[in-house]
């Protein structure tokens, strides 16, 4: 059955977009032509963010949480033993979700555009927010510090790229 998950999230990432595509040839009749435009630059930003998210999982971070987790001893008595089901498990989760913590500029955009934040109060709660991103990193990484940092500082200089969206949209 691993095999045929994998084979289907693999699928699924290639063929994207070409889904994508016909997704906007079904609703693009629907658009104004202003609309139809600014649909597709969104939707080119956030598939870019999307495969940088899971380009930097697969080459960066997963490679050292996996090694992380499958050297991890509690004690000589305890042998970890590292399935393919909990390997594949792993790897499409941490990939998965750092796809879409990638989505940050974008959201930050759409929040920004609703008059819901400003660039001067997510200036202002920078130090908050750097918090909340090391909270949410360590909730979506294994329990090491190395995979930690590597996913706060990335998460990190999302954050300060929506600041910049936001302010240049004001």
């Amino acid at each position: 059955m691993t095999h045929i998950t994998t084979a289907v999230y693999l699928g699924l990432l290639g063929a994207s977009p070409y889904i994508l595509y016909e997704l906007f040839r079904f609703i693009s009749p629907a658009l104004y032509e202003n609309e139809r435009r600014y649909s597709v630059q969104v939707a080119g930003i956030i598939y870019v963010l999307f495969l940088i998210g899971v380009l930097i999982s697969y080459f960066v971070l997963f490679p050292i949480s996996f090694r992380f987790l499958g050297t991890y001893s509690v004690s000589a008595k305890v042998v970890s033993n590292i399935t393919l089901d909990s390997y594949i498990s792993t790897f499409v989760s941490l990939t998965l979700v750092m796809g879409v913590v990638f989505q940050l500029p974008v959201i930050a955009f759409f929040l920004g555009k609703m008059g819901i934040i400003t660039s001067k109060m997510l200036t202002c709660y920078r130090r908050h927010s750097f918090l909340m991103i090391l909270l949410l990193a360590a909730i979506i990484t294994p329990p090491d510090i190395m995979t930690l940092v590597l996913v706060t500082i990335p998460l990190y200089l999302l954050y300060e790229v929506s600041i910049r969206v936001v302010k240049i949209i004001e």
